[in-house]
């Protein structure tokens, strides 16, 4: 009644060199259709810039058919322009990088502290946790202290706001049953633009910490202390 639904759909695109899996993600708020859905893609057998591509082309469509009920027009859409979508997009893939190296690495460039209550499934957990930041460009730490659990990600905004969304409707752990289940115990601690003053992860990595000093001394060595200081400690209470 207040977030509107969000669901999952997998079609099979055939390709003369071989067949292209999309995953497709839509997220249809309230006021559907009057609102566009959010949409995610992902894809083993595209890069993650021909997923954003695809995604764009999708909202693209979507805007024409705003206030009419759309998802399987779009879905049709796809499988007949899949092709014409990707050989575009690796026309304007060389254009895009040069223009990306006239930018400040900095543009842009946003941050997003998670705190995740428990983690039944850890090793799928993390591998889950590790493909979609891999998928959608983002550096950071999974980091481990205790009972305390924490996310800490760099990069683009809208690649940080899609991985929230696969955070929070993606069966990632299970249930006291073992059952798998979506991610209900997490909290946005912090999002925000990267500042002068914060170091850039240069990769995502899983890592465990002993003692608080030694989670201290990760965010201080970013330059991450205020973050710190303002929302970790209390996580101990």
């Amino acid at each position: 009644e207040t977030h509107g639904i969000t669901f999952r759909i997998q079609i099979n695109v055939k390709e003369p060199d071989s067949d292209v899996i999309l995953k497709l993600l839509f997220h249809l708020p309230v006021n559907y259709p009057s609102t566009l859905p959010e949409i995610s893609v992902n894809s083993d057998q595209l890069t993650r810039a021909q997923c954003v591509d695809v995604k764009e082309k999708l909202l693209e469509q979507a805007k024409k058919h705003l206030s009419e009920p759309m998802v399987h027009d779009l879905i049709l859409w796809i499988q007949q322009h899949l092709k014409d979508v990707i050989k575009q997009s690796a026309m304007v893939c060389n254009e895009k990088t040069t223009l990306s190296k006239g930018r400040s690495t900095e543009d842009g460039v946003w941050m997003l502290l998670l705190h995740l209550d428990h983690m039944r499934a850890k090793t799928k957990y993390v591998k889950t946790v590790e493909k979609w930041t891999s998928d959608l460009g983002l550096t950071g730490r999974l980091m481990f202290m205790g009972k305390i659990i924490l996310i800490l990600l760099q990069g683009d905004r809208n690649n940080i706001k899609e991985y929230l969304i696969l955070q929070k409707t993606s069966k990632i752990d299970v249930d006291s049953n073992g059952k798998k289940c979506k991610e209900k115990m997490i909290s946005v601690l912090c999002e925000t633009k990267v500042q002068a003053q914060h170091k850039r992860f240069q990769m995502f990595e899983v890592k465990e910490y002993s003692t608080l000093d030694e989670l201290q001394k990760e965010f201080e060595t970013a330059g991450l202390i205020t973050l710190f200081s303002e929302f970790v400690p209390p996580l101990l209470k």
